[in-house]
């Protein structure tokens, strides 16, 4: 294979890899950090109606999804009442139903809302047709002239809504405007007339109601503003400032003239709203805002598989960033190591018993095996047979370690029977054949090296950020591909070889 088809493959692996992950890191919003905290609330509006022995069908609008808001975890408490959710003029509405109902009952709404990281429309709506107001006579004429005052004092949407609501909240308003709303006009009475005079100005408006988020309230009060169609999007209006883009923090909760709540059978019914702030795990919110933008995505993500596995998936994902450091520490810097994944399945084992234990028993169990290796050696045993009774020696090495640490009140020694005995096993018989073929200076060096590089990668592995980055970005690993296969290519000399042959260096020059 050319070094040029390589760096062809490296460049596309590590492409794909990135690409990947920033689309879930800008797209979706997945956290960089592991912990990460995000807001959201908690919002209730509970129903309590008053019924005498009859059919009872009460319609409750609730809120959905913006392009700043999110609409998570709905759930309705409906005792024994029949439920059905429709849309209605683009509202979304629960309809509750009994046969027959007396007395005092409860009904409740809940539902998670929090911020979306990153702007979402959600359902594009497109501009209604613009309906001729319900006025006539006088109020016709009055809300004509408004129109042509207005239009001559603005320049575009924007100006010509902020200069009409200036006028319909003025403390001392102008004839025609005074003549308009009436002797004590509500905010709901200036923002259904703002629509009308809207209207005649061929501008698409309609009435919002909501809630606005904020801390703990129990009792939240309605809050009513405008939504005015202005270049292919709906805009929303501070009714008391006129400013276009209200906050992000107000929840729209439907749309329109229709009351919040509308009931049949029932002798009275009110409704209370409350919002409790809380906090989240980020990659929750991440994940929920996946299923909405990239369903499929999340189907054949790691986060789809059940917990225990993921749990194990956890541990996997460390593996080939062990093998990583493994080829730069032996062919840039040069360490020689026991094996290629054996210090890697050591690192995996210091997780459980932490570095300083891990170090120690290994250790001990490997300078026991090897005693009881050289003795084996003097029976002159097969291979397969000699390698069997290594293991069971090991067995036994690390049971009575674990009962002798346990009398002495060491804890950490119980963890030694998590080791791989394979992988100990194995350790004992290539050092005690590099020992006889090499000498016992090379057979320590290349153990002493297994301990340094198990013991970094250990360190690197047992970063949260790092165990966070590779489990929910699994792409990163083609990255990591990428760099081991460049590795792969590399035939220079290594670090300690330099330092080896300072010398001759020298004397050549």
């Amino acid at each position: 294979m050319s070094a040029r088809h390589l760096y062809v493959l490296t460049a596309a692996l590590t492409g794909v890899g990135l690409a990947l992950f920033l689309y879930k890191v800008w797209a979706l919003a997945f956290p960089l950090v592991p912990g990460k905290q995000i807001q959201l609330w908690n919002v209730e509006a509970r129903l309590t109606l008053v019924a005498d022995n009859k059919p009872v069908k009460v319609t409750l609008h609730i809120p959905r999804s913006s392009p700043s808001l999110i609409i998570d975890d709905e759930n309705f408490v409906s005792q024994e009442f029949g439920l059905t959710l429709k849309k209605e003029q683009g509202n979304r509405q629960a309809v509750w139903s009994k046969r027959k109902v007396n007395g005092r009952r409860s009904l409740y709404y809940r539902a998670v809302v929090r911020k979306a990281d990153s702007p979402v429309e959600l359902q594009p709506v497109d501009p209604p047709p613009v309906q001729p107001p319900s006025l006539e006579g006088p109020s016709l004429e009055a809300a004509r002239t408004l129109v042509s005052q207005i239009q001559g004092q603005s320049a575009d949407v924007e100006t010509l809504v902020a200069e009409l609501l200036r006028l319909l909240n003025d403390p001392q308003p102008e004839r025609n405007i005074a003549f308009l709303l009436g002797q004590t006009p509500t905010v709901v009475t200036k923002m259904d007339m703002a629509q009308k005079i809207l209207s005649l100005a061929e501008i698409p408006a309609r009435i919002v109601h909501g809630i606005r988020l904020g801390q703990n309230q129990r009792s939240v009060p309605m809050a009513h503003w405008l939504e005015v169609y202005e270049k292919g999007r709906w805009r929303s209006i501070d009714p008391g400032s006129g400013q276009a883009d209200l906050s992000s923090e107000y929840l729209a909760w439907w749309r329109g003239s229709d009351p919040l709540i509308q009931a049949t059978g029932t002798k009275s019914q009110r409704v209370t709203l409350s919002v409790t702030l809380n906090q989240e795990q980020a990659i929750r919110g991440a994940l929920t805002l996946s299923k909405l933008k990239n369903p499929r995505l999340l189907e054949f993500s790691l986060f789809s598989l059940p917990l225990e596995t993921q749990a194990v998936y956890r541990v996997l994902l460390m593996v080939p960033l062990g093998a990583l450091l493994l080829v730069v520490l032996r062919n840039l810097v040069g360490i020689k190591t026991f094996g290629t994944f054996m210090p890697i399945l050591i690192a995996l084992a210091f997780r459980e018993t932490q570095l300083l234990w891990g170090l120690i028993l290994f250790s001990l169990v490997v300078a026991m095996g090897l005693g009881i290796r050289f003795y084996l050696e003097h029976l002159k045993l097969l291979l397969v047979p000699r390698l069997a009774a290594v293991l069971v020696v090991v067995v036994l090495l690390m049971a009575g370690l674990s009962v002798f640490s346990h009398r002495l009140g060491l804890e950490r020694g119980l963890s030694v029977a998590l080791f791989p005995m394979v992988i100990l096993t194995m350790t004992i018989e290539r050092m005690c054949v590099v020992w006889e073929e090499r000498g016992a200076l090379e057979s320590i060096q290349q153990g002493l090296g297994s301990m340094l590089v198990a013991s970094l990668t250990y360190s690197v592995m047992s970063l949260p950020l790092v165990e966070h980055l590779l489990f929910v970005f699994p792409e990163l690993l083609l990255v990591l591909l990428a760099g081991i296969l460049l590795l792969g290519r590399y035939s220079g000399f290594r670090l300690l070889e330099l330092y080896r042959f300072k010398a001759l260096a020298k004397g050549v020059s």
